[in-house]
């Protein structure tokens, strides 16, 4: 591997939590947002070269973000939930001024929803990628409203101590 591209790559590992987060507000379904997130990964290596070192490459990497989602937002059109150019643009310039350790909680969150199996993944799915309330989740699942919402309490529960085992490893390893 060539300097270059150990630079280019020790940069984007960088940025990539806040990167990440940021397509994440703006493409609500986790598979087109891993999509998304693996084109701009793309185009940043690819435009590498481009980039000025006196500027900040979380704000560059950003750029590339939302010029990415544009495109996949001109694709979606069809879909009656979508943001326009300025609060895409607004969304990219809060999230560079994220704390490293508020970008660190959520990869936290996403590294434990993906530990979760079963019915209390399908239900986080359901709830929080579908936005469905319990109502209509407990019709999807033959379950009651009352069962799905003690069920969400549950999945919330041990995604709280997943986060807190991870935050006292990190704490272990610094």
């Amino acid at each position: 591997m060539d300097a270059r591209t150990l630079e280019a790559t020790r940069y984007w590992t960088l940025a990539q939590p806040i990167v990440s987060a940021y397509v994440t507000s703006v493409v609500r379904d986790f598979r087109d947002r891993d999509d998304v997130l693996q084109e701009v990964a793309v185009a940043v290596m690819q435009s590498f070269e481009q980039y000025d070192p006196s500027r900040s490459f979380v704000g560059w990497a950003l750029g590339i973000a939302r010029n990415q989602v544009g495109t996949y937002l001109r694709h979606r059109r069809r879909n009656r939930l979508f943001f326009d150019d300025d609060t895409v643009r607004n969304l990219a310039v809060a999230f560079e001024t994220i704390p490293a350790e508020r970008m660190q909680q959520l990869e936290n969150l996403h590294a434990c929803i993906s530990e979760l199996e079963g019915r209390a993944r399908k239900i986080c799915s359901l709830r929080y990628e579908n936005d469905l309330k319990p109502a209509a989740i407990a019709i999807l699942l033959d379950m009651t409203s009352n069962s799905v919402a003690k069920a969400l309490q549950r999945v919330r529960e041990q995604l709280l101590a997943c986060m807190e085992r991870k935050v006292s490893a990190e704490r272990v390893s610094s």
